[in-house]
């Protein structure tokens, strides 16, 4: 039986409210991918150029996996809330807020390069 045919179907509010969370999560992954482009293209006056490819790269990794961590995280409440079961901790904020932080300390240290 399919994931979504087990448990009691749960309450239609909670279920939407998964789906804005998981839609939030997806707009913040395409942020990110935008400003990695964004970087990539227009930041020709940061030096290191190694340093601004890397971090655009890194931008574009963070939110290819964000969006794959975005739709497990959805399932995984979706299961648990059918279920009856506690929701599942996410690692999504921690890695998303030391990412950012790491790569605000790198852009800060770039344009202190400059």
């Amino acid at each position: 039986m399919h994931w979504q045919e087990q448990g009691k179907h749960p309450d239609y509010r909670f279920t939407l409210a998964n789906e804005r969370t998981f839609l939030a999560w997806v707009r913040t992954a395409l942020g990110m991918l935008a400003g990695g482009v964004l970087l990539h293209q227009l930041a020709h006056s940061l030096e290191p150029r190694w340093a601004v490819a890397a971090l655009a790269v890194a931008l574009a990794l963070l939110a290819a996996s964000m969006g794959l961590a975005a739709y497990f995280r959805w399932k995984h409440v979706e299961i648990a809330m059918r279920h009856d079961q506690p929701l599942p901790r996410s690692l999504l904020i921690p890695v998303l807020a030391f990412s950012v932080a790491l790569m605000g300390l790198l852009v800060a240290v770039m344009l202190a390069w400059r």
